[in-house]
């Protein structure tokens, strides 16, 4: 295709996109006009039909308001409900370990055997600790890690038996445990020096 051509459908489509916009342009005007000659003649109409479009608003305004202020009272009551018997799981789930310890306590006064009774005590212990792992408590193991003030509290400083052991934990006065990853009791331990 020559240049001329080219040029002679631009300047077509130019000429064609120009009387469309001046179409539209025209009837915006007449839009416009039409719109005005209308209020111009019912004032009192179009102030009316303003009116009750912003009673409309109001309403609407009013209703979503109460709809959201009964949302928000809702979730309070489900947050405090949450909080209030968010531990019922975990209480429910530590009777068994308590009727054992109670079973364990009669035996101990019945007087019965202490291989048994041990045994026992060591069923209950193992009971509990799966409980706690259940609920990702976890203990902190401290006995020969080097001191970590994110999960150890120091007591006391002592001695280091030998030099290797200087800065680590040489014994666990109380054991710690974490949540989740965040520390739910500080491991009380003894560090060397």
């Amino acid at each position: 295709m020559s240049k001329n051509n080219k040029k002679k459908q631009n300047d077509e489509a130019k000429a064609t996109q120009q009387e469309i916009q001046d179409q539209e342009a025209l009837n915006a005007e007449q839009q416009a006009s039409e719109n005005e000659n209308t209020e111009q003649e019912n004032p009192e109409k179009r102030i009316a039909e303003l009116e009750a479009e912003l009673e409309h608003q109001k309403k609407e305004y009013a209703f979503k308001l109460a709809e959201f202020d009964n949302y928000r009272k809702r979730t309070l009551n489900e947050k405090a409900e949450l909080i209030k018997n968010g531990a019922e799981r975990a209480m429910r789930e530590l009777l068994p370990v308590v009727d054992d310890l109670e079973r364990a306590l009669d035996a101990i006064n019945k007087g019965g055997d202490l291989d048994s009774l041990k045994e026992g005590v060591d069923l209950i212990y193992n009971k509990f600790v799966k409980y706690l792992e259940s609920q990702h408590v976890i203990a902190i193991e401290s006995t020969g890690k080097d001191f970590d003030t994110d999960v150890h509290e120091a007591v006391t400083m002592f001695p280091a038996p030998d030099p290797s052991m200087k800065g680590k934990v040489i014994d666990t006065a109380v054991k710690g445990y974490m949540i989740n990853d965040k520390v739910l009791r500080y491991a009380k331990v003894v560090v060397g020096n």
